[in-house]
């Protein structure tokens, strides 16, 4: 029998770092003070804050997975937002694009996203 063994004491160290890191990052994401979202490249909801929550009504169990554009923005907005975030998504920044998002009891909410 041949056994060969690496030494992965700096790759565990480097893994607890970039865990403690992404908590960190968690942790401000969650606590922000300006409403929060993220999206995958299908346009569906993956991370929502807790002022996102405050602000829209919405939980963040209630907000994961849906399509954020067809969910949470007012018809009129829906295709120039669905532009921005495209555009996002394919990185070009977008500062202080405003747009009206309506809560889960019907309060319009002004909005200025940058992405």
């Amino acid at each position: 029998v041949v056994g060969v063994g690496q030494d992965i004491t700096n790759f565990r160290k480097a893994m607890q770092r970039s865990l403690l890191i992404a908590e960190d990052l968690t942790r401000v994401i969650d606590t922000a003070n300006a409403p929060i979202f993220g999206i995958d490249p299908q346009g569906l909801v993956v991370e929502w804050n807790l002022k996102a929550a405050q602000v829209s009504g919405w939980r963040k169990e209630d907000a994961l997975g849906k399509p954020l554009v067809d969910t949470f923005i007012s018809g009129s907005y829906r295709s120039e937002v669905s532009r921005v975030l495209h555009n996002a998504l394919q990185g070009s920044d977008t500062a202080n694009f405003e747009f009206p998002l309506f809560s889960k009891d019907g309060l319009r909410r002004e909005i200025l996203l940058n992405a």
